[in-house]
């Protein structure tokens, strides 16, 4: 159990230190916006990969600490929408962000409106993923 809760708090933990503070940072100390761009992608992607890894290890935890029923509980849906959040962005929104700042990269032309929509899509998935697990965190190993 106690290992469940640092997991999860490593999780949340990084989510809001990626998100909320090391991003705004680079984008604030940096004269390279697209220096500080490729930088924040990176560090996303790292830790949309980790929520995969920890979200997997969470529910795998679950089930044989707790059987089936432990993943009809809230908190693995919760777990569950965290981790389709992170492979949404990962596998879909990043892919498809990335193909449109080399196109636009290619002919040396300035970020489509599309980039735009879907870096507001990823920044609301995101705060939904952080949110549900700051949920978790403060509900505690139980949910109460």
């Amino acid at each position: 159990m106690i290992t469940e809760r640092i997991v999860l708090s490593l999780w949340v933990g990084a989510l809001c230190g990626v998100g909320y503070l090391a991003v705004p940072v680079l984008f604030a100390s940096l004269e390279d916006r697209t220096l500080a761009g490729e930088l924040a992608g990176t560090m996303f992607r790292l830790i949309n990969g980790v929520g995969l890894v920890c979200g997997g290890w969470l529910l795998v935890s679950g089930l044989v600490n707790g059987g089936t029923a432990a993943l009809r509980a809230w908190r693995s849906w919760l777990i569950v929408l965290m981790m389709a959040v992170a492979a949404a962005i990962l596998f879909v929104i990043q892919p498809q962000m990335a193909a449109l700042k080399a196109e636009a990269a290619a002919v040396g032309a300035a970020l489509s409106p599309s980039f735009g929509r879907l870096h507001g899509l990823s920044s609301g998935l995101y705060m939904l993923a952080s949110v549900a697990g700051l949920v978790l965190v403060a509900a505690g190993p139980r949910g109460r």
